[in-house]
């Protein structure tokens, strides 16, 4: 007796699509080898995506799966960062007060400043510190993709995204773990110590984790000062889409890009639209269930994309970048939350 499995009939797929077929099917093997794994043993599923796919590196060599993986790695990753929209609304920005709402916005402005300037000092391009920085001051990996996507290609970019992704997701990870520590150490309430683990920690699920194993005061509070970050996110992007037409501009290089990228108008879409009420919940977790997997999609693509060795040239100054990004930011919450909270 033979088991036989029914798969698509990929030669009746259009033109495009059968091309892309076999590297989108191989990023979506890749995410839910990622997600299983993330979900049995607690560490980001970005991370596990990455770390897959840099195994699964040799698929993005010139073969039926090359076209695919690089679609996953471009355009998935822009309807994912869309689909943030779905998690913020207007009124859990306005329930917080304008004091955590200044010092967000004063921690995303500064931080990054200090991270273009650092990374200068270090001999980079600025647009690198603008890349970690962003990751560190907004939402961690998601923030590196899509700041990734609107910032000038270069040919340094994929491993810079990468090395940023892999960063910011242990040093998440790393927060998660200490910073509960700290903020009973510091004696903070509820609020404060959600404000302060919303305020710092990068990623959206290492808040919630941190946050709710405090508290569920503090897991919420951590919670709507994360998505406040979160927001920051448009108003970056439309920076970096700045940089990228100035400098396609002054190089005289093709077409230059649209101010605001089309995946950056869709989240404020969105953003726009939820606020309003009128999306139904279980729409809002569909969107933000898809806005997840196409992430992790595009990170296994990028990770497929890269060679292993390349970021074995990476050296110490860049972890010693994101490192002095993640304890600045940590120091200037504390001091924000002194005089604003």
């Amino acid at each position: 007796m033979s088991l036989s499995i029914a798969l698509p009939d990929v030669t009746a797929l259009p033109g495009r699509a059968r091309t892309l077929f076999p590297g989108v099917m191989a990023c979506a093997v890749v995410a839910a080898a990622a997600g299983f794994l993330g979900e049995h043993y607690g560490a980001p599923v970005l991370l596990f995506a990455l770390l897959l796919g840099l195994a699964m590196n040799f698929l993005s060599a010139d073969g039926p799966c090359a076209a695919g993986i690089a679609f996953s790695a471009r355009a998935l990753l822009r309807l994912g960062v869309a689909l943030l929209g779905l998690r913020i609304t207007a009124a859990q920005v306005t329930a917080l007060g304008w004091g955590p709402v200044l010092m967000v916005v004063l921690s995303v402005v500064i931080t990054i400043t200090v991270s273009m300037l650092a990374a200068r000092a270090l001999g980079f391009q600025s647009l690198f510190g603008l890349l970690t920085g962003g990751a560190t001051a907004i939402c961690g990996a998601s923030a590196a993709l899509a700041l990734s996507a609107a910032l000038p290609a270069h040919s340094g970019k994929e491993r810079a995204t990468l090395f940023t992704v892999i960063g910011v997701s242990a040093l998440s990870t790393f927060a998660m773990v200490a910073y509960p520590m700290v903020v009973n150490a510091l004696g903070l309430d509820a609020q404060h110590a959600g404000i302060f683990l919303g305020g710092t920690i990068h990623d959206v699920a290492q808040v919630v984790g941190a946050g709710y194993s405090l508290s569920p005061e503090t897991g919420d509070a951590a919670t709507l000062v994360k998505l406040l970050r979160v927001a920051m996110l448009l108003p970056v992007i439309v920076v970096a889409a700045m940089i990228t037409r100035a400098r396609s501009g002054s190089t005289g290089a093709g077409e230059r890009p649209p101010l605001l990228p089309g995946f950056a108008v869709g989240f404020a879409v969105l953003v726009a639209i939820n606020s309003t009420g009128w999306v139904p919940r279980s729409v809002q977790a569909l969107g933000g269930e898809a806005s997840r997997w196409c992430l992790v999609a595009a990170i296994a693509g990028i990770g497929m994309k890269t060679q292993l060795k390349d970021l074995a040239t990476v050296g110490f100054k860049p972890v010693a970048l994101m490192l002095g990004e993640t304890l600045f930011l940590a120091i200037l919450v504390l001091a924000l939350m002194r005089w604003l909270t």
